[in-house]
């Protein structure tokens, strides 16, 4: 239990959950084990969600399956997690005893019940980011928290923003440090602290690299081009206010004396 928050992954195998649920890790998450011990394993431990029709769950970092049949499907979607599709198709090819068809031709085992795809395990860790840019966003930290290896991660996060995580976080923080940057009398250390840099220095080139300029300079320019949008707004509605107020003279109905 010591070391449960460095840990990327538990997993229980059939009648292994008895070994974990009794540690509260489990509470209030979906499992499942041998059909055999079901019921047990519902009424000992009430606070888990069991359901023994799936072959395999995954929760979070937790995963279960329903016996060691479901094992070997459970290490080739480990495998598959942090080495990719390809190299777990490889391995299925190489060590499981595939089923054969009325030709006697080997199929392929199926494809593995819980998905893995990185656009589903993307969808949560964004808005995770978003609400923590002041914390250490590094490729480790990131991979953990999707539960995938660093470097399958960064794979997996380039094919689907196309960017390599770094600069996408980076790219986050800019984007909300401009928005700080309004609030008046913050300094730069407080705006590069609460969005994640090390300092203002480290801030202030990664600013300047992202946008052309520095950050006050974008600020002063930011302010003088709203200003005069404006300004420019403000004549023309004055301008038209002044035509109309022509027109409605021209229009005007005398009054009765």
């Amino acid at each position: 239990m010591a070391r449960v928050n460095e840990t990327r992954r538990v997993v229980a195998i059939g009648g292994g959950i008895y070994g974990v649920a009794p540690t509260g890790l489990l509470d209030g998450r979906e499992v499942t084990t041998h059909w055999r011990y079901a019921s047990d394993v519902a009424r000992c431990f009430p606070n888990l969600r069991v359901d023994p029709r799936r072959h395999l769950v995954k929760d979070g970092a937790f995963y279960t399956s329903s016996g060691p049949g479901a094992a070997i499907d459970l290490s080739l979607a480990l495998i598959e997690e942090d080495y990719g599709r390809h190299v777990s198709s490889g391995v299925a090819q190489d060590f499981v005893s595939a089923p054969t068809n009325g030709n006697g031709q080997h199929k392929l085992p199926s494809p593995l019940v819980f998905d893995s795809q990185p656009a589903n395990r993307f969808a949560e860790l964004i808005p995770w980011i978003m609400r923590n840019l002041h914390e250490d966003l590094s490729i480790n930290t990131l991979a953990r928290r999707a539960c995938m290896s660093p470097s399958h991660f960064n794979r997996a996060f380039k094919s689907v923003f196309g960017s390599a995580p770094g600069e996408f976080v980076e790219t986050l923080r800019i984007n909300e440090a401009k928005r700080r940057l309004s609030v008046p009398k913050r300094t730069l250390e407080t705006i590069a602290a609460s969005v994640g840099f090390a300092d203002a220095q480290t801030f202030r080139r990664a600013f300047e690299r992202r946008l052309g300029a520095k950050p006050r300079s974008y600020l002063k320019n930011f302010n003088g081009s709203s200003i005069a949008a404006a300004s420019a707004n403000g004549e023309a509605v004055l301008s038209q206010t002044g035509r109309m107020s022509g027109a409605q003279k021209g229009l005007a109905i005398p009054t009765q004396h």
